[in-house]
């Protein structure tokens, strides 16, 4: 299969062709010549004004539900819609039933992503079921592929267990992932605890409950060493612990979901379920402390959290309602309603490193792993817009900038309608 892009801009700044518009010419997912006006013949040719392309975007925390939850989004599905979005690789959660908790179970849904042009690594469970009780088989599962081992959405509550996993992880250099909410602080609360909460008549979860959370493992890691990747954080407070952890010398990464640097708890008004979501909105000065975080690189990266939740756990009464939001299909045009072109496009090619996940630079030669996009479209999200079976997008009815078009890769190349 020979594909040649017309006439594209690329982003890439450890590529010789960094800002310059050029051909790019593919056969069979390799590079073989970049150039202006190239004669060449092809099977296929890509031609959109204004397109861009850059090395692929990775999202770190992406929910599928296949096994067990196939009518809110089936692997094959969701890696189309990851593709056609812009995302040539993610990281899928255990979040499945059953969890992803043993090596069978991280094999079969390697299994289900084979040959996609999109490529898919499973983090395992780091507790059986994620029941945070006992260790769950974490060589076995990363002998089988996983390319780490947390419990999505379920904090780590017993502290023992959490030192324990960071040191025997250090013999497999794994990731340790420890979701930050200390449940016994959080209680029964199901949206940010503030002035929005009160007068809504929502019970709250306080940042507290982030940040005691954040300090207790981040004194474990301190005493067991290893690596320790915090999810999602949501805090301004969680922002200033982990900078001074890295400041000594800690091997800490964490992550922020899109809509917590965008989003504020004032969205809460309209009690609509898909502004639920885990952790809660907070308050702008939480998120301009996120923002800030990733712009002087305290924060590793960014994730859309894309968790595809059905209609009939999303269209309930609020406390009801099930945590969650889509995140995919609206990630690029969110970031560029807050960050320039090029620093989106950073901060969706981070974090690829610390999940062991080779990074390859727009050259001849080497193995296609391109995102093609439309930096400058503004429009609003709306359900056609929507690539995920279930439809509990957050952003819906929100102003974006910035279109994804799709993927070149090594195993095939997808394309947005």
């Amino acid at each position: 299969m020979k594909l040649l892009l017309k006439s594209v801009k690329i982003l890439d700044p450890t590529s010789s062709f960094h800002n310059e518009i050029r051909d790019i010419f593919l056969e069979n997912g390799t590079i073989l010549e970049i150039g202006k006006d190239l004669k060449v013949e092809a099977d296929e040719v890509i031609k959109i004004d204004n397109l861009h392309v850059s090395q692929g975007w990775f999202d770190s925390s992406v929910s599928f539900g296949e096994p067990g939850y196939e009518e809110r989004e089936t692997i094959s599905n969701g890696l189309d819609t990851a593709g056609k979005s812009g995302f040539t690789s993610v990281a899928l959660n255990p979040s499945t039933f059953p969890i992803l908790d043993h090596s069978s179970s991280i094999s079969a849904v390697r299994a289900k992503a084979w040959g996609h042009a999109v490529k898919m690594y499973p983090m395992g469970a780091l507790t059986i079921k994620s029941e945070g009780k006992d260790l769950a088989e974490l060589l076995d599962m990363k002998n089988a592929g996983a390319v780490g081992f947390g419990d999505y959405k379920s904090p780590v509550s017993n502290p023992n267990l959490l030192k324990i996993s960071l040191q025997y992880a250090q013999n497999m250099n794994v990731l340790i992932q420890s979701y930050p909410q200390e449940n016994r602080i959080a209680t029964n609360g199901i949206v940010n605890e503030h002035e929005n909460s009160t007068s809504l008549g929502l019970k709250g979860i306080p940042n507290l409950a982030e940040e005691l959370q954040i300090i207790r493992d981040l004194y474990i890691l301190e005493y067991t060493g290893g690596k320790l990747h915090i999810p999602t954080i949501s805090t301004a407070k969680s922002v200033a612990l982990i900078k001074e952890a890295k400041e000594k010398g800690l091997d800490v990464s964490c992550s922020v979901a899109i809509h917590n640097l965008i989003l504020t708890d004032d969205e809460l008004k309209e009690f609509n379920a898909n502004t639920k979501v885990l952790p809660p909105l907070r308050t702008s000065i939480d998120t301009k402390a996120l923002i800030a975080g990733l712009e002087d690189g305290t924060i590793d990266m960014v994730t859309s959290d894309h968790n595809p939740i059905d209609v009939e756990n999303k269209k309930v009464e609020f406390d009801n309602a099930l945590f969650g939001s889509i995140g995919l299909e609206s990630a690029f045009g969110a970031l560029c309603t807050i960050f320039d072109t090029g620093m989106a496009v950073k901060l969706l090619t981070a974090g690829k490193d610390r999940f062991g996940i080779k990074s390859d630079t727009i050259a001849e030669g080497q193995k296609a792993d391109l995102s093609l996009f439309l930096p400058d479209e503004q429009y609003v999200f709306t359900e056609k817009d929507i690539l995920s079976t279930s439809l509990n997008s957050i952003f819906l009815g929100k102003e974006l900038k910035g279109r994804p078009v799709g993927v070149v890769t090594s195993s095939g190349h997808l394309l947005a309608n």
